[in-house]
């Protein structure tokens, strides 16, 4: 059986896309209000959005792979579930979003395969890299803000939260693996990611996050 072809990489035409990546507790959601928050205030037309669950479909998805209890639920078949979430999320919302000049902010997107299901779940990551790709059509962010944090300060900040889901639950290795393959995605692409520590406060962050983003938009009408 020939291989599926992976569709090109292809940023937004119109509109710009942002993503905010990084381990559990991190700050990513905080860093999105804020941002959006400025960019209205800038006079943009901005939606924030996340994964998995920014779509009805998807809701159901988030529901099936971060339920503690679905112990079942192969790395495989996990891969596919957050896939099918971004195929629907980008097709629902995001390409739409875009189309129409918007700037989308989400938490989380492909990077977030990459490092979860691909080195922390081990499946190799040429695979997720191509399953993702024909899953979002190649659509890649314009920035990546990656939230660096070492993993058990992160989970600390999780668990004090709320119970913690299915990935959080996961042991420190395997959340070490995802934060060594975060910081080897943005070594390799310096231009599209901004690498922060985010044990700095959440404004240092902000004012750091706005700074490289109204770079961007300088361009951009």
């Amino acid at each position: 059986m020939p291989a599926v072809p992976s569709p090109p990489a292809r940023t937004a035409v119109r509109g710009v896309f942002l993503a905010f990546e990084g381990g559990e507790g991190a700050g990513k959601s905080t860093q999105v209000r804020h941002l959006l928050s400025w960019l209205s205030g800038q006079g943009r037309a901005a939606r924030g959005t996340r994964e998995p669950g920014a779509t009805a479909i998807g809701g159901t998805i988030r529901q099936l792979v971060l339920d503690p209890g679905n112990t079942a639920l192969s790395s495989r078949a996990e891969a596919l579930l957050y896939a099918a979430d971004r195929a629907q999320h980008v097709h629902e919302l995001l390409d739409p979003a875009l189309a129409a000049g918007e700037v989308v902010v989400t938490d989380r997107y492909v990077d977030s395969s990459l490092a979860y299901q691909g080195a922390g779940r081990t499946i190799p990551l040429e695979e997720v890299l191509a399953l993702s790709r024909w899953a979002t059509g190649g659509l890649v962010p314009d920035l990546t803000v990656l939230l660096d944090l070492p993993p058990e300060v992160g989970l600390a900040r999780a668990r004090g939260r709320s119970t913690a889901d299915r990935l959080e639950a996961e042991s420190l290795a395997f959340h070490e693996r995802v934060r060594a393959t975060f910081l080897d995605l943005a070594a390799a692409e310096p231009r599209r990611y901004l690498v922060l520590d985010a044990q700095q406060t959440p404004d240092e962050l902000s004012a750091a996050v706005r700074d490289r983003v109204g770079q961007l938009l300088v361009d951009r009408p």
